[in-house]
């Protein structure tokens, strides 16, 4: 019987259905869904000590964002103010968004919700998140007899 099953290819196909199967059971890191008129380009990155979250924010004040850490989901909300129009303004093109936004994002990792940095600089918001000790990992080294 073994005669007449094709062994090329069946192996790899064996490892490609384990391969699926394995990131069935993954922690899925998918993004929640953006909340309001518009929402900001985001970056989430990992180092071996943090986890760190960059979000594009032109044209808002610091004091009208915030920053929210719930379990592992971090949240930023703000909102972009309108500019003041002109009565006399007539526009051939706007593009800009305005209005409020939430953006919520699920970490890979847990966090010390006690050692969370936020920095903003140039319409970029930068928050740092340390891992907890036993999300960084350790390195165990091995004696030789």
């Amino acid at each position: 019987m073994s005669a007449l099953i094709p062994r090329s290819g069946v192996t790899g196909l064996r490892r490609e259905l384990d391969r699926l199967f394995e990131r069935f059971w993954e922690p899925e890191f998918v993004e929640l869904p953006a909340l309001g008129e518009w929402a900001p380009a985001l970056d989430l990155s990992e180092t071996r000590e943090s986890v760190v979250v960059k979000a594009e924010v032109p044209g808002i004040e610091p004091k009208d964002i915030q920053v929210t850490l719930e379990g592992q989901v971090l949240t930023v909300r703000g909102e972009r103010k309108q500019e003041k129009e002109e009565k006399d303004e007539h526009y051939y093109r706007r593009e800009r968004s305005y209005g409020s936004f939430a953006r919520s994002v699920r970490l890979p990792t847990s966090v010390d919700s006690n050692r969370v940095d936020a920095k903003f600089k140039n319409g970029l918001l930068t928050v740092t998140l340390l891992k907890k000790p036993e999300a960084r990992g350790t390195s165990i080294p091995i004696k030789a007899e």
